[in-house]
């Protein structure tokens, strides 16, 4: 078992704006001012396609999938929200709260998954709990422990208890659930995923622990975190604002640890922070600003990791 890979699978974008459906509860998008659809789209490629040379430059293996303009998807970028790959060969396929974001589930993805080698037993499909309203955003909802075989997910408009405790089942996790929260103009309102306040690597954990009002909550994650000897590194909600949650630890081709994250979110990181992190790992940064603005995600939310086994071939 494994708990990070080399292998990402990203979407590039073919349509992009502000999505105005997922705005309801994500906070963090903004559509900027006198810019076209066409000039945000190709600002949008841009920052893609720099930050995919970053990550090959540094031996990971990216598999680009090309987006699909022929529909409405401005948020296909975001592929970590509707499925995930695991190391026995199983595939997840999850429910989405925004009605334009399931038609960025795309079974030729799968294909051209098996075509670069890799090999898939069964997919798990939980988007029929979209028709009763339960929704689970895949990596964006639930942040897994693969060695350690738990689950952390902080419940949302976007992550159903219910939902997440049946995937914790058919995977052989154990949940642990907490409410994470943030300022909204004067309320406390929840965050809308959980790999904005939280990152999970190896030996540490970035980790938005003020956003957990509850402190018993707060103590219980910390008490999972520290008894499976993670690091815990913890960001305020200024820098969680900057993405600093929103980050992912992958493994280069020769076996170098990276943690990959938003430039903004780079800049955001005290001295201290920067040199806890780089104990155990590398750090990678690209400038995603017109993603982050418009798409209100960052770094890790572009990134779908591949645990697929590789197919033997006679």
């Amino acid at each position: 078992m494994q708990q990070i890979t080399n292998t990402i699978l990203m979407v590039r974008p073919a349509t992009f704006r502000a999505n105005e459906e997922t705005a309801v509860n994500n906070y963090y998008q903004k559509t900027p001012e006198n810019t076209s659809e066409d000039t945000l789209l190709f600002k949008a490629r841009n920052e893609f396609d720099a930050f995919v040379t970053v990550l090959r430059n540094k031996g990971i293996e990216v598999v680009v999938v090309e987006g699909d303009a022929s529909v409405d998807t401005p948020d296909a970028h975001f592929p970590n929200n509707w499925i995930s790959f695991h190391q026995d060969g199983r595939v997840a396929v999850y429910p989405m709260f925004a009605k334009n974001r399931r038609l960025e589930r795309r079974d030729d993805v799968l294909d051209i998954l098996e075509q670069n080698g890799f090999l898939i037993t069964e997919t798990i499909d939980y988007s029929s709990a979209e028709e009763e309203g339960y929704f689970l955003e895949g990596t964006g909802s639930i942040i897994m422990d693969r060695i350690n075989k738990k689950a952390y997910c902080a419940l949302s408009p976007r992550a159903d208890e219910e939902l997440f405790i049946e995937f914790c089942e058919d995977f052989d996790y154990a949940p642990v659930i907490f409410t994470a929260l943030q300022n909204v103009g004067d309320q406390r309102l929840p965050i809308y995923h959980t790999n904005v306040m939280m990152c999970l690597g190896e030996n540490f954990a970035v980790i938005c622990l003020e956003s957990i009002d509850d402190k018993k909550e707060q103590k219980n994650v910390v008490k999972h975190l520290k008894e499976d000897a993670k690091e815990v590194i913890a960001i305020t909600e200024k820098q969680m604002q900057s993405f600093a949650g929103n980050m992912l630890q992958v493994i280069g081709s020769e076996g170098q640890k990276f943690l990959i994250m938003s430039s903004a979110a780079f800049r955001s990181l005290t001295p201290g922070q920067i040199q806890t992190i780089e104990k155990y790992c590398e750090i990678v940064h690209s400038s995603l600003e017109m993603i982050e603005t418009c798409g209100g995600g960052s770094a890790r939310c572009m990134m779908a990791e591949v645990f697929l086994p590789r197919a033997i071939s006679n």
